[in-house]
């Protein structure tokens, strides 16, 4: 069958005709489609200005404070105790000067009276008493404090000056770490001993920045913003302990063995999963270097804006080479228990490790660090930066799809650092849009589509998935604060609405051609800075060479529906040889380009391509095809890729 495409623009044969034929939907007040409210000047939340100007970008004076740690952690598995003693070196690249500091205490999110125990939808069971501040020192003497909450408040005895002036803010600390309750981070029983998942684990620096000063939301569960800096940290365990964390192991002649030091000197150069430490060596005390006591293991990472760490006795180890752009090379590791071993579960974690940061670096952007880390462990499903916490029951399809996904948050928030509490689209949908072409991508589609709950929760086309969300008058937008959107619309917008936006933006109003080099900037621009919604919306617009504006009021700042038809047709003066004209009509306040199908009386198609153009001056616009031949069916959009709320006007039937 003929399938060609008649025409994409006004010059090339698709154009608004006069007024010919009567349309189904009048315009006027009572259309439900307006385009003088959809098409109208655009006023994004946060103006462009000198720190972040009209394309999107950092502007000139754009500034940004820096969080550099040093931290020494020991843990007491007979307490499920973690203390810690960390010097924060802080570096005010503001204009302003600061009076106070403020320090997130994520931990505290575990007491029975926090804000987010009192203000979750069922009370926890159990609770923690959080921390317990030791000292709090200001370039080495105390200071007066306030803790808040999950806030903590450092009074600052002089003010600290703009400009790149530092101080040295010391704290030191101690907690219980959550049992498995706990979620993010916890200790994990297994049949070899705990696993502890330490995570959200020093007091990290609030973000000062150009939008508000002090960002102080408290920890609700909701997620992260911090600053970017290097991280040293040291850890404590039993000698019988292994520990995975993020960054480089700086020290592993002292913490691992001959053998598992020559056995990941192969893992580098190796495509295929190498094992560090197999099932059968776990409770072999051969493999740790003593045999008594405890070990210091010490990681560095630049470039960061947090670290997590997982620390047992009962770890299989295993690792392979990561491939990246230009000849570079990291290592992709997993760590696990026994549990957890089958050739359908863990045994193939570092090759979808692999295989995900490979195909995202080469998609959109190199994985910066030199180790990436899944760890199978209490099944929170979380990132951080350079590793991830699974479960060790995942298998086959979900431990791929959760592997890729959570280590897909590299790339957002963990390089690209928006502002998780606020604009949680920016962080899970983003990254559910990448997993998508993962899926696709891993091992000539083997899991592919991407189907996980996230992308796709039903298992059939997301355009019509999306559908309830959007007709749902209580549903939120993706602009909704995180804090603020319920555990029942968590998913389907952050995640799924979210990622379906740049899916349709790829693929239906942009293409690849443009979509791919904008994005692939826009990540570089923003790599360890902190950019809005509103510097992502210009810099879309202005990378692609496309005003987005009608699409970014539609889909992100509102929650408008799409329901474009085909009302009537006719040919010129009933003569099927000069040409149709064509009325659509739109019953929703969104439209988008879409593609109208001519299907001849023949047996052959014509497919023309709908600029959202045609709809700017009217709800039912007209157009004039010059086909030459009868035709039998009129359809838009025959191959289903928009969210359609009705198909039932998609198609016309010609006499």
């Amino acid at each position: 069958m003929k399938n060609t495409v008649l025409a994409c623009r006004i010059g090339a044969g698709l154009f608004l005709a006069g007024a010919s034929i009567a349309p189904a939907f009048a315009d006027g007040p009572d259309a439900v489609f307006d385009p003088q409210v959809l098409f109208a000047p655009l006023s994004l939340p946060d103006a462009a200005n000198a720190f972040r100007d009209g394309a999107g970008k950092p502007g000139p004076q754009f500034w940004q404070n820096r969080a550099d740690y040093a931290i020494q952690a020991q843990i007491d598995p007979a307490t499920h105790t973690l203390q810690g003693d960390e010097t924060i070196t802080y570096t005010n690249r503001s204009p302003d000067a600061l009076d106070e500091l403020w320090v997130q205490l994520d931990q505290n999110g575990y007491r029975r009276d926090s804000r987010g125990s009192l203000a979750a939808p069922r009370p926890r069971a159990e609770s923690t008493d959080g921390y317990s501040l030791d000292a709090v020192e200001v370039d080495g003497r105390p200071v007066h404090f306030l803790v808040d909450d999950t806030r903590l408040r450092v009074d600052l005895p002089q003010a600290l000056a703009g400009g790149g002036r530092q101080l040295k803010l010391r704290i030191r600390y101690h907690y219980t770490v959550p049992g498995p309750w706990g979620g993010r981070t916890a200790v994990t029983p297994t049949k070899n001993g705990d696993i502890y998942e330490i995570a959200q684990w020093f007091p990290r620096m609030a973000v000062y920045d150009d939008l508000r000063g002090w960002d102080t939301l408290p920890y609700l569960g909701q997620e992260f913003y911090l600053e970017y800096g290097t991280i040293d940290y040291a850890v404590t365990v039993p000698w019988n302990y292994l520990v995975a964390g993020s960054g480089e192991l700086v020290n592993p002649k002292e913490v691992l063995t001959a053998t598992q030091q020559q056995r990941l000197a192969q893992a580098a150069q190796s495509d295929a999963t190498v094992m560090i430490r197999t099932p059968q060596e776990v409770n072999d005390p051969a493999t740790r270097p003593k045999r008594d006591g405890t070990q210091t293991w010490r990681f560095h990472m630049e470039h960061t804006r947090d670290v997590a760490f997982a620390a047992s006795p009962a770890f299989v180890w295993d690792a392979a080479r990561i491939d990246l752009p230009e000849g570079k090379h990291a290592l992709a590791m997993s760590v696990y228990p026994v549990e957890g071993v089958g050739k359908d579960q863990w045994n193939r974690s570092t090759e979808y490790l692999k295989g995900a940061v490979e195909h995202f670096s080469a998609k959109w952007y190199p994985y910066p660090w030199p180790v990436a880390v899944n760890l199978g462990g209490h099944g929170a499903g979380m990132e951080y930066p350079g590793i991830v916490f699974d479960g060790y029951e995942d298998k086959g399809p979900m431990l791929f799809w959760i592997t890729a996904h959570e280590i897909g948050h590299t790339w957002f928030p963990m390089i690209v650092g928006s502002n998780e509490r606020r604009n949680a689209f920016m962080d899970e949908g983003f990254n559910t849009f990448i997993d998508v072409y993962a899926s696709d991508a891993f091992n000539h589609g083997e899991y592919a589509p991407k189907r996980d709950g996230e992308y796709a929760p039903k298992g059939g086309n997301p355009v019509d998935e999306i559908l309830p969300l959007l007709a749902d008058a209580a549903a939120p937008t993706l602009m909704a604060p995180a804090d603020s959107v319920a555990e029942k619309y968590r998913h389907p917008v952050s995640y799924f609405k979210g990622a379906l936006g740049l899916v349709l933006l790829r693929e239906q109003i942009l293409g690849p051609e443009r979509f791919d080099p904008a994005f692939r900037r826009y990540i570089a621009t923003w790599a360890y800075r902190h950019p809005t919604p509103s510097d992502f919306f210009r810099f879309m617009s202005s990378e692609a060479g496309e005003d987005l504006s009608w699409w970014w009021r539609g889909w992100y700042l509102n929650n408008w529906q799409l329901d474009m038809g085909v009302s009537a047709a006719s040919y010129v003066d009933n003569d099927p040889a000069k040409g149709v004209s064509v009325t659509l009509a739109s019953r929703q306040k969104l439209v988008m380009p879409a593609t109208l199908r001519i299907d001849y009386a023949d047996g052959s198609h014509e497919d023309v391509r709908v600029p959202v153009e045609t709809w700017r001056q009217s709800a039912t616009p007209k157009l004039a095809l010059p086909t030459t031949k009868r035709i039998s069916k009129l359809t838009l959009d025959p191959e289903h890729k928009l969210p359609d709320a009705d198909r039932g006007n998609n198609s016309l039937t010609m006499p």
